[in-house]
């Protein structure tokens, strides 16, 4: 499992104009079983997202596709963890 760190670096109104591609990256991944939620930090300085993937070099390679990386608008910290403690709705999803 991994937590996705997003931090932007550029204004909000370019994130803004990459948004859109963003959450169409987001949503093929979802649609994959990758990503389990994601959203935008409060204040907006960036956003969090929780993924599984088999590896660290796995999830480089996915977020290397979104398009806040490939703009050049955003940074990304990616910490591996395991599970120990989950809610029992998400064994499925951890376990798949």
């Amino acid at each position: 499992m991994f937590a996705v760190i997003v931090k932007y670096k550029k204004s909000m109104e370019e994130i803004e104009l990459h948004t859109p591609a963003h959450r169409a990256f987001l949503d093929r991944y979802y649609e994959q079983g990758v990503l389990l939620i994601s959203g935008r930090q409060n204040p907006p300085e960036g956003g969090v997202i929780l993924a599984k993937a088999e590896s660290r070099a796995r999830v480089l390679e996915i977020f290397a596709e979104d398009p806040f990386q490939t703009e050049g608008v955003a940074d990304y910290e990616i910490y591996e963890f395991t599970p120990t403690k989950f809610q029992p709705f998400l064994a499925e999803w951890l376990n798949a």
